[in-house]
């Protein structure tokens, strides 16, 4: 414990850090995603100036995906390790440095070569938030503040779009790759002074710290032990069902991260300033709806709802109203078409506060940056998939509705995921055979 917590009474008014905490979280995230939407937003002038073809591209797009799916696992051991405040400042560093090094370019291989670094440094962002989150709040927060970390990723994509087509705009592509790093290594600085574990912590009271202790079901980061091998959670039938369940989200989400601005610009014929400020539109009701999403998963679960019953909630209804975006391209109206896409973005967001939730949920102890690395990973999948398979719907049909529709049954089998193949929500416990949380299988010692 910290002098700061040690020379307090533990009934003295709590401080707050957790909640300076989770802003620096939201900045990671938020710069992870303006980083990894600079090269969708600059797509319709890069395709010009090396001469890609849609297919091509969509292989550029996804390219990003492959490094980082492969390397959640191995970050979230890492960030168990060693500790979440060097891995994910080692995190923010390397994306940082890769982004800026997009402006080395010179076509197609060096395109996929650095986005492939760019994934290797961004794999260790979201399996870090998610271990520091389990540090860090009581259970009964954990929805609210995976809600807030993950808003990051809205915002990042909203400011990304118009910030980065003004500054194509008036100063050339390269800029926007080059002053979005140097926003990543200015974070690493502030993240490197400023964070440490809840007991080492200096700014943190022993009122504050026994709130945080006594309000969860486990508590990582107190010693170094590990129940399981990492490769043993695929025992267990709900590490199965939250990956599988989220592989679908990521399948639907990432279209507005990747080809989003290229259906605005050829498909509803808008032009690019025009593109930049209406891309930010579902980004942000998808925003709002997370906020509120993680506010009311904790709600009920505040309220007497099980745990299960809380986060399934959110997983389940956020997954059926998503599926509005297979509709999104029959509408003859470009304004309909954003209304619905929002509505499917807002579908989106508000099961993934709970998406987020479900690795300090369901981790055993002090492994829930692996148990988010392994849910990321096979979510991931899809987000190599998608921008491919979209690319070549629309080369070869010339229409992005058959993609639209592809999306939309990725929802529904999500949502039906969550439904039936996720079981009681409660920290995997190994010593525990044929629970509703894992297969009947024998046990995973």
């Amino acid at each position: 414990m910290s002098q700061a917590a040690s020379s307090l009474s533990v009934s003295g008014k709590r401080t707050k850090v957790r909640w300076s905490i989770s802003f620096l979280m939201w900045a990671a995230i938020a710069i992870n995603y303006i980083d990894r939407s600079n090269l969708s937003a600059a797509a319709p002038v890069l395709s010009k100036q090396f001469h890609i073809s849609p297919g091509m591209m969509g292989i550029v797009l996804s390219a990003f995906f492959w490094s980082y799916a492969f390397f959640q696992i191995p970050a979230g051991w890492f960030a168990d390790k060693v500790g979440q405040r060097i891995s994910l400042a080692f995190a923010v560093g390397w994306w940082s440095v890769m982004t800026a090094a997009t402006v080395l370019a010179r076509g197609v291989g060096s395109l996929i070569g650095i986005r492939l670094l760019l994934g290797i440094g961004e794999a260790g962002a979201y399996p870090s938030n998610a271990g520091v989150t389990a540090k860090w709040f009581p259970d009964k927060e954990r929805a609210r503040v995976s809600a807030i970390f993950d808003s990051g990723s809205k915002v990042g994509t909203a400011v990304a779009m118009p910030l980065i087509v003004w500054l194509l705009a008036q100063f050339g592509w390269q800029a926007s790759f080059v002053l979005s790093g140097a926003l990543g290594i200015i974070w690493v600085v502030i993240w490197w002074m400023y964070y440490r574990d809840p007991e080492k912590h200096k700014y943190v009271n022993a009122a504050e710290l026994e709130y945080i202790r006594q309000g969860q079901a486990k508590k990582d980061g107190l010693d170094k032990e590990q129940p399981l091998k990492w490769y043993q959670l695929f025992r267990y039938r709900n590490i199965w069902a939250m990956s599988v369940g989220f592989f679908t989200l990521n399948y639907a989400i990432y279209f507005f991260i990747t080809w989003f601005p290229d259906y605005l610009v050829n498909a509803r014929g808008m032009k690019l300033m025009t593109m930049g400020f209406v891309a930010m539109i579902p980004p942000l009701a998808g925003l709002v709806g997370e906020l509120v999403a993680g506010w009311f998963s904790d709600y009920l679960y505040i309220k007497g709802f099980s745990l299960t019953a809380a986060r399934k909630i959110n997983l389940v209804g956020g997954m059926l109203l998503a599926t509005s975006i297979a509709f999104a391209g029959l509408v003859n109206s470009a304004a309909w078409s954003i209304v619905l896409l929002s509505v499917s973005y807002v579908g989106l967001e508000f099961a993934a506060a709970a998406i987020w939730s479900l690795p300090g949920d369901i981790a055993p102890k002090n492994m829930t940056s692996v148990v988010g690395g392994v849910q990321n990973f096979v979510s991931n999948i899809g987000g190599i998939l998608g921008p491919i398979i979209t690319g070549f719907i629309v080369a070869t049909t010339h229409s992005f509705v058959p993609a639209l529709i592809v999306s939309g049954a990725a929802t529904l089998i999500g949502a039906a995921t969550y439904l039936f193949g996720l079981g009681k929500i409660e920290p995997i416990n190994p010593m525990k055979q044929n629970g509703t949380s894992q297969w009947p299988l024998k046990s995973a010692q």
